[in-house]
């Protein structure tokens, strides 16, 4: 899947991805994001059918969760594992559940699905 670039929000949100390259537990999508005037990495998945956004950084360390591309779930499908430190998350809050980030969670973007795509309508700084 291809990267998404960097592209200002306009009015109802910034388009993030099409709907159906989101399948229910599987691979997800990854795209930038202006986060406190940096750049950074960001992802989208599809979890019991809805759309979840997170910056790509592990709670215990700012590295990169996806591990083989761009796969974000464990094996299990059931959370989103951090591939450098076995870090879960729960794929609906970001929760930490296991693993060095005890305690923390994942940095949230919200995200809203509508007509056939999925949009970034907050940036969250």
């Amino acid at each position: 899947m291809a990267q998404g670039g960097l592209g200002e929000l306009a009015e109802g949100g910034r388009l993030v991805c099409r709907s159906d390259v989101l399948q229910e537990r599987g691979a997800g999508f990854k795209f930038d994001v202006s986060w406190h005037g940096e750049t950074v990495p960001a992802f989208v998945v599809r979890y019991n059918g809805k759309a979840h956004a997170y910056l790509n950084r592990c709670a215990h360390v700012p590295v990169p969760l996806d591990w083989d591309g761009e796969r974000f779930f464990d094996h299990s499908r059931l959370y989103l594992l951090c591939a450098t430190h076995g870090a879960l998350y729960a794929p609906d809050s970001g929760h930490c559940l296991g693993g060095r980030c005890n305690g923390r969670h994942l940095t949230a973007l919200d995200v809203v699905e509508r007509d056939g795509a999925i949009y970034l309508i907050s940036r969250h700084a």
